[in-house]
């Protein structure tokens, strides 16, 4: 019943991320921790590349099993990008078959939503708190990069922390 108001709700947030998280990172860091040059760590091993993604899976199906099939899918796709193996099939994920499910999700989500169930204060709170929860996630996010560096001797720069907001790409850059 809900379902078209959170995912229309989660999509705003993926849009807002420009409007949201800048004012917020501004707030809690001075211009000389947004300016501070991170040292580049070792390159990662194509070994641990594949590694990773395995034994993530492994551990969520243990500890998390009911997290397992929406974790395994992402150790899926990038298990296919980094072991190189099946280049086309990584291509075409990455590529033609996200669209064309992300067209297919945004016409069933399309299809559940009604407007006279969407503009209730159910639906609003739910938009309120998941702008809330979004401002709260970045400021997390950059107040443990700031803690980290009390204890650091190598800097963070603190603005690295917003990127960490789960499942938003536009986060990242």
């Amino acid at each position: 019943e809900l379902l078209g108001a959170i995912a229309v709700a989660a999509y705003s947030y993926m849009a807002l991320v420009p409007l949201i998280q800048p004012p917020i990172m501004k707030a809690l860091t001075t211009e000389t921790e947004r300016k501070i040059r991170m040292v580049q760590l070792r390159t990662v091993s194509k070994r641990e590349k594949i590694l990773f993604p395995v034994v993530l899976l492994l551990l969520v199906a243990l500890l998390l099993p009911d997290a397992a099939p929406l974790l395994g899918m992402f150790c899926f796709g990038n298990l296919m990008r980094e072991s190189g193996v099946v280049e086309r099939l990584s291509d075409t994920v990455q590529n033609g078959l996200i669209n064309i499910v992300t067209i297919f999700l945004g016409l069933s989500v399309g299809a559940k939503l009604v407007a006279d169930k969407f503009l209730q204060p159910q639906t609003l709170g739910i938009l309120l708190l998941g702008v809330i929860a979004f401002g709260i996630g970045t400021a997390a996010g950059v107040l443990m990069a700031k803690l980290l560096n009390l204890c650091s001797k190598n800097k963070i720069n603190p603005l690295i922390g917003s990127a960490g907001v789960s499942a938003v790409p536009m986060a990242a850059r």
